[in-house]
């Protein structure tokens, strides 16, 4: 059961990043929001509606990495033609993976925030296009194969062909289902229930990671912060 303090942290969150705040959100910074504030942030939803959104996978086919029973859970909002997103899933996942999420002191989840999408939605499509992987149990390889294979933002990479075969390389093996799911739009309200998520806490950025622990006061990293950082505020929930 998530504690109320952290449920009224989260409302500090929305507040602080919407009006530009540092990019670590300290304990400090939201130790006096009172409880008044948690009735209906941005987007209609209250606190703990969106504290449960954020701790529970988007679908059930893409589950977190993890133990269940880790003390700090780690939230990324990301886009998969993000720049950033990219160098972070490049330099850094796979330590923090290694060392936290692996050894159970951890927990990971991936939201989509499709901040780069232009008209023909690519951003939006190859996060819809993880979800039918998901179907088919290969969420995170499909995950990992779009960051593989990442070759700048709207530079044209994310087609309709290349989504497929990114499927194949990701071990999808029924290809009709596949095509049929991501062809027909099913999981595009999903990718969208993500996006508006991220905009109901008044995250303007990606990636941006929120890490959270029962009890205590989420915290805030905006940006693709080296392993360094996570390490210290992961150890730092850890401890308290």
């Amino acid at each position: 059961m998530v504690k109320k303090i952290a449920i009224y942290a989260l409302v500090a969150i929305g507040v602080l990043v919407a009006g530009g705040a540092a990019a670590m959100l300290m304990s400090s910074n939201a130790t006096s929001i009172p409880a008044t504030t948690t009735n209906k942030p941005a987007g209609g939803k209250n606190a703990e509606e969106i504290m449960t959104q954020l701790l529970s996978p988007s679908m059930e086919n893409a589950p977190a990495l993890g133990s269940k029973d880790a003390k700090v859970t780690i939230v990324e909002f990301g886009d998969y033609q993000c720049t950033w997103c990219h160098n972070w899933h490049e330099s850094t996942k796979n330590a923090v993976m290694t060392d936290y999420v692996a050894t159970g002191k951890a927990r990971f989840l991936f939201k989509d925030y499709p901040i780069n999408d232009l008209a023909d939605r690519a951003s939006s499509k190859a996060a819809e296009a993880s979800y039918c992987a998901a179907d088919q149990g290969k969420y995170w390889e499909y995950h990992d194969t779009l960051y593989k294979n990442w070759k700048g933002e709207n530079t044209g990479w994310v087609t309709r062909d290349a989504l497929g075969q990114f499927a194949k390389d990701a071990g999808v093996s029924d290809m009709p289902a596949f095509s049929k799911c991501l062809d027909s739009g099913q999981y595009a309200s999903l990718v969208k229930d993500n996006y508006d998520l991220a905009r109901s806490i008044g995250l303007d950025a990606t990636p941006s990671f929120i890490l959270i622990a029962d009890g205590q006061i989420p915290k805030l990293l905006r940006g693709a912060y080296p392993y360094s950082t996570f390490e210290g505020v992961i150890n730092d929930l850890s401890k308290n």
